[in-house]
């Protein structure tokens, strides 16, 4: 599976930006997607993750109402909708999927198989 994730860039604070990430299969079948990000020096932190079995994203405490996951199941395509964004959202944003995860791995990174090349977010204040 190649994951090829875009949309990111340069916004002010309270902006907004769309990330999208399309894949390389020809179905969403028994994959979970999630996104992640990752500053420097810091571990990858876990953004949000949806199921194939549960169309109902779960989201970080710290993006919890601001950041929407979704994905289009034609399209093999997902996306992570960013409202309200803050300075400290400022980071390398990766799309991830894997199969056969359980709901307690969702927001580890090691259990997710397979990653997106990364795209950059810069919030100014």
């Amino acid at each position: 599976v190649q994951l090829q994730a875009s949309g990111g860039g340069l916004v002010q604070a309270g902006g907004s930006l769309r990330l999208s990430c399309a894949a390389s299969v020809d179905t969403f079948r028994g994959y979970t997607l999630a996104w992640f990000r990752q500053t420097t020096g810091k571990e990858r932190e876990f953004v949000a993750a949806i199921k194939w079995t549960n169309s109902n994203p779960f989201y970080a405490d710290s993006v919890k109402g601001r950041f929407t996951m979704s994905r289009d199941n034609a399209k093999t395509t997902m996306y992570l909708q960013m409202n309200s964004l803050q300075p400290e959202d400022t980071a390398i944003y990766y799309c991830a999927a894997a199969l056969r995860i359980i709901h307690s791995n969702l927001g580890v990174p090691s259990a997710y198989g397979y990653w997106g090349q990364g795209t950059q977010v810069t919030v100014s204040s």
